[in-house]
C-alpha cells in the first residue's frame, strides 16, 4: 500500500488538543468560585503585600492579555507543530549481501597470526570481514552465524556499523560446536527468496566441513540455484602447523578437516567462486576481490524531514507567564526598588539627629 503523500510546511501532528482552546473561559463561566476559609493552613508574613496585589487581576488588562496569549501559545506547543520538508531520496546504489560465518568448535584453532601476535581463526576473520562490513556505505549488509545449527544474526540493513559490531561479540560455541553449512545455505536462501534485488549474494565462510544440520550443502544449494542466488565461499585455516607433544615438536595440518571439494561445489554450481584463506593476509585479499562485485540495483528509499517545533511556543508560555506573574506583583514589589526604599535607614536616622541639634 502507498504511503499517503504529506504536504510540505507547517504541520499540527496532533490539532484536535486546539479543542482546549476555550477550556478556561468554560471553567469561569460555569464553575462556581471556591469558598474562602478564615482558617489559614499556613502563616505567611508577607502575605498581606501579595493578597491586594492579585486581587480582581482579570479587571487589569495587560495581566489578561499576557495569560490568555500563554494559554493560547500552550494549546499550540501541546497539539506539537512541525516543519514538514520536501521528499528526498537515500543514496541507495549498492548490493545486497549476507555473510555466513562459521563459529563452530574448530575456529578456536591458533594458525593465524594478527599483528605478530598468535590468534585463532575467528578473532581473523572478525577483524578483516568487520572492516569490509564497515565499508560497504549504501549496501545492505546481513549476517548469519552458524554452528551445529545457523540463526540470522542481522537482517538485511543499511546499519553496517551496528552488523559490524554484532558480529564482533559473536562467540565460539555460540549456536554449538558442529558445523552446519547446509542449514546456513538453507537459511541465506530463506530469507533472501522474497528480496526485490536483482543480485542476490552468499559470502559463507567456513574452516571444516557439514557434520551437523537437518540439510545437506548440496541440496540447500540446489535451492539456492533455482531462487538465483550466488555463493561465494571461503575456506579459512593454515596448512601448517608446529604443534608440541611428549616426543617434542612436529608439524601438523590443522586444515585437514576442510571440505574444500564441497566448498568449490557449492560456488560453481551458483555461479560464484572459491577462495582459500591461509592466513590473514590472504583472507584480507579475498574480501578486497569480493568487494569488486558489480553493483545490483535496488529499491529506492525516500524519506521526509520533520522537524519539532514544539519547543519554541512552550518557551514563549512560559515567557508570558513569567511576565503575567511580575505584572501582577508589580504593586507590592514597587516599594522595595524606589529610590526612598533602598535609602539606608541608619544614615538617614543621624542626619535628623544632627539637623535637630
Amino acid at each position: 500500500m502507498a504511503e499517503p503523500e504529506t504536504v510540505s510546511g507547517l504541520i499540527l501532528a496532533w490539532p484536535w488538543l486546539l479543542v482546549l482552546l476555550p477550556l478556561p473561559w468554560l471553567l469561569r463561566r460555569w464553575m462556581t468560585p471556591a469558598r474562602q476559609s478564615d482558617q489559614q493552613a499556613l502563616r505567611v508574613p508577607w502575605f498581606s503585600q501579595v493578597e491586594g496585589a492579585s486581587t480582581g487581576w482579570v479587571r487589569r488588562p495587560w495581566i489578561a492579555v499576557l495569560a490568555t496569549l500563554a494559554w493560547i501559545v500552550l494549546c499550540v506547543a501541546a497539539a506539537r507543530p512541525q516543519w514538514v520538508g520536501e521528499m528526498e531520496q537515500l543514496p541507495v546504489s549498492g548490493r545486497d549481501l549476507l555473510l555466513a560465518v562459521d563459529i563452530s568448535g574448530s575456529m578456536d584453532t591458533q594458525d593465524m597470526v594478527l599483528e605478530h601476535t598468535p590468534v585463532n581463526r575467528l578473532a581473523v576473520v572478525k577483524k578483516v570481514a568487520g572492516e569490509f562490513i564497515k565499508g560497504r556505505r549504501g549496501d545492505r549488509v546481513g549476517l548469519v552465524l552458524f554452528g551445529s545449527r545457523a540463526y540470522l544474526q542481522t537482517p538485511l540493513t543499511f546499519d553496517t556499523e551496528t552488523t559490524a559490531i554484532l558480529l564482533e561479540e559473536s562467540e565460539i560455541g555460540l549456536a554449538g560446536r558442529e558445523t552446519a553449512i547446509g542449514d546456513a545455505i538453507g537459511l541465506a536462501v530463506k530469507r533472501l527468496r522474497d528480496d526485490a534485488a536483482a543480485e542476490r549474494v552468499l559470502i559463507l565462510l567456513t574452516d571444516g566441513a557439514n557434520t551437523s544440520g537437518e540439510v545437506q550443502p548440496m541440496q540447500a544449494t540446489e535451492f539456492a540455484a533455482r531462487e538465483g542466488l550466488t555463493i561465494y565461499t571461503v575456506g579459512v585455516g593454515a596448512d601448517e602447523m608446529m604443534v608440541r607433544d611428549f616426543f617434542g615438536s612436529r608439524v601438523v595440518n590443522p586444515s585437514a578437516d576442510l571440505d574444500e571439494e564441497t566448498l568449490r561445489a557449492i560456488a560453481d554450481r551458483t555461479g560464484g567462486a572459491y577462495f582459500r584463506a591461509r592466513d590473514a593476509q590472504a583472507l584480507a585479499e579475498i574480501y578486497q576481490r569480493l568487494d569488486e562485485l558489480e553493483p545490483v540495483a535496488s529499491d529506492q528509499e525516500t524519506v521526509r524531514p520533520v522537524d519539532e517545533l514544539f519547543h519554541w511556543p512552550l518557551a514563549g508560555a512560559l515567557v508570558m507567564a513569567l511576565l503575567a506573574g511580575l505584572v501582577s506583583l508589580w504593586p507590592s514589589l514597587r516599594p522595595a526598588f524606589s529610590p526612598r526604599a533602598s535609602r539606608p535607614a541608619g544614615r538617614g536616622r543621624f542626619r535628623s539627629e544632627a539637623e535637630t541639634a
